[in-house]
């Protein structure tokens, strides 16, 4: 081995090659280490509008106690979870700005209205989260929604249908429910409740909203304020329960 001059080249320029690397790692390690590298600041934005529920308060008493480390080694991974941990926060993206800060932006939840019984809010786009409930009023009162876990964005999906649906009529969901078996309910402005029954498909939910809709003028010109109830369970009619009245139509 000794007297392979070609194979001691080899070795010589190896080790040459770790220790080079040695010293830049140590060089780099020592460099970061610097007090100019210390974190001084964190600029949080919003995403796409200026910031409405989320403040500077809770981000100190929420976020910032779990961030660790300089620009070179803070782990960008666990600062996103940390801002994602915030009430009202939905999405969080962060970024090095040179040579000691980071820039954090944030997406909030938009509140569309409370879910079920156990406290918590439905945003636009499906997601369920906990919030103060004073702050998601601040607009007026919250619609309400039900249904079985997972089908949340479906929930959504269909209280959008449901509000152009019925616009025609000037009446507009409030309450919308999808039961365990899948059938939909809806509560309209007027304080009417309507059984729409379980979705074989959109077409037949809508065609279902658009009979009651094209009858409703006549049944408010006899009824007045008094319907309470509408069943459009039936294929070619519905029950109708108004105050000191039950009818079924064919």
């Amino acid at each position: 081995m000794w007297h392979d001059i070609k194979m001691l080249n080899t070795t010589t320029n190896a080790l040459l090659s770790l220790f080079a690397l040695a010293v830049l790692g140590a060089g780099f390690w020592w460099l970061a280490q610097r007090p100019m590298f210390v974190l001084r600041a964190i600029r949080v934005e919003g995403m796409e509008a200026p910031l409405r529920y989320v403040n500077p308060s809770t981000i100190r008493g929420t976020a910032l106690p779990r961030i660790r480390g300089n620009f070179f080694t803070v782990n960008l991974d666990a600062v996103r979870s940390a801002f994602e941990s915030v009430p009202w926060v939905r999405k969080a993206t962060v970024r090095r700005e040179w040579p000691n800060k980071l820039i954090v932006t944030l997406e909030e939840h938009v509140p569309l209205g409370t879910w079920g019984d156990e406290g918590r809010l439905l945003s636009v786009k499906g997601d369920l989260f906990t919030a103060n409930l004073g702050e998601a009023e601040e607009d007026g009162d919250l619609l309400e929604f039900a249904g079985p876990a997972g089908s949340e964005k479906e929930v959504v999906a269909r209280f959008q249908d449901f509000h152009d649906w019925f616009a025609p009529a000037n009446l507009a969901p409030e309450v919308v429910q999808l039961s365990e078996r899948y059938a939909w309910t809806v509560k309209l402005n007027n304080g009417m409740t309507v059984q729409l029954g379980r979705e074989v498909s959109r077409e037949m939910l809508k065609t279902r909203v658009e009979r009651l809709v094209g009858i409703y003028p006549q049944l408010v010109a006899r009824l007045q304020d008094r319907i309470e109830s509408v069943d459009m369970r039936y294929p070619n009619g519905f029950a109708l329960k108004a105050s000191g009245l039950a009818l079924k139509t064919k």
